[in-house]
């Protein structure tokens, strides 16, 4: 038994693959169930999966199976919108085919657009510690191509500390997970276990230094034994 909500999307999905041949956005599934942010979708997603009506392809974004729909629901979704055939037998929803033929002189289309969704752990105070981020509240699409091997995720950053590296209020960075980075890396270090910080990392013997990349903060020095890494930068995007 499927919530209005669940329903509602489970439409959405089954409608956008027949019409488009690629599963919806988190941000257009937002839309149309008119929901304030996108962990709600999260939520019916997973519950969808949960029930086996779809399926998520994972490592490749906006990738959603409709394996199975309600009874009732068989009939509704046999309507297509204007201007989009009924899908031939055979055919799979999540296969474009066409003439993509590039339109800027010297663009090339990739073969596929591969992508990844990360755990987005809000935001990281790029100026002052705060508290270790621990609960994942959204996803992040980063192309494959920016990450390299192991677990990565994502944060936010918040403040100017580290302007002078390119990295501003509002970018999100990328972070290779792990508890170890070389000298002069920018790191993600949790320091006395609840702050944590962006900030690049220089080894004084016994002792650790977080410095900004701003001359308007200071250096934080700190005993080895306070200053844990928690994984070093790998890439950032940026918004505009």
């Amino acid at each position: 038994m499927l919530t209005r909500k669940q329903y509602e999307l489970l439409v959405f999905i089954d409608r956008h693959l027949k019409q488009t041949g690629f599963s919806p956005s988190f941000e257009e599934m937002k839309e149309a169930l008119d929901l304030k942010s996108k962990s709600g979708i999260h939520r019916l997603v997973s519950a969808l999966e949960e029930r086996g009506y779809i399926a998520r392809r994972h490592h490749r974004a906006r990738a959603l199976d409709v394996l199975r729909l309600p009874e009732n629901m068989q009939a509704a979704t046999r309507e297509v919108a204007p201007g989009f055939s009924e899908p031939q037998a055979g055919f799979s929803p999540n296969v474009i085919q066409g003439d993509f033929t590039p339109r800027i002189s010297g663009a090339r289309a990739a073969q596929e657009a591969s992508a990844i969704e990360l755990p987005l752990y809000g935001r990281i105070a790029a100026g002052l510690p705060i508290e270790a981020l621990q609960n994942q509240s959204d996803v992040l699409e980063v192309p494959t191509a920016l990450l390299g091997s192991g677990e990565h995720f994502g944060l936010e950053v918040a403040g100017d500390s580290m302007i002078e590296a390119g990295i501003l209020d509002g970018d999100y960075v990328i972070i290779q997970r792990g508890d170890v980075a070389d000298n002069g890396q920018i790191v993600v270090a949790l320091v006395d276990d609840n702050e944590v910080t962006l900030k690049r990392l220089r080894r004084r013997g016994n002792s650790i230094a977080l410095e900004p990349c701003n001359v308007r903060h200071e250096t934080r020095i700190f005993p080895a034994d306070r200053v844990k890494v928690q994984g070093r930068l790998v890439a950032l995007l940026r918004k505009y």
